[in-house]
């Protein structure tokens, strides 16, 4: 069990911004950005590319998702960005699929 889908669960605490039946929003520990939000589905998904056609409709909910939680976090008129990382070279660190939602300065490109 991945420390998202504990989180996910409810067994490790985390401070949820967003909460749907199929996925979660929660701060990230260790922010890359004066505002980083990680989405996650609520069951695993190793990674993107792993991804079937049955995920499809979750997994676009959880993009229209980042337009609100941009907005409940102030960054919606200046600007986010949406970073999905797949596998180790791509930064990939837990395997569950993940969208990053980063704000709260310029930020650079390429990123990396």
């Amino acid at each position: 069990m991945t420390i998202f889908e504990k989180i996910a669960s409810g067994e490790i605490p985390a401070k949820l911004i967003h909460e749907t039946e199929d996925f979660v929003a929660f701060h990230d520990n260790n922010p890359q950005a004066p505002v980083h939000v990680l989405i996650i589905p609520r069951k695993c998904i190793l990674r993107v590319a792993l991804a079937e056609a049955a995920h499809a409709d979750m997994l676009g909910r959880m993009l229209l998702a980042s337009r609100e939680i941009a907005e409940k976090l102030g960054v919606l008129e200046s600007g986010y960005r949406l970073v999905i990382n797949n596998g180790r070279d791509a930064g990939e660190s837990v395997p569950h699929l993940h969208i990053h939602l980063l704000a709260g300065r310029a930020l650079q490109w390429p990123p990396g």
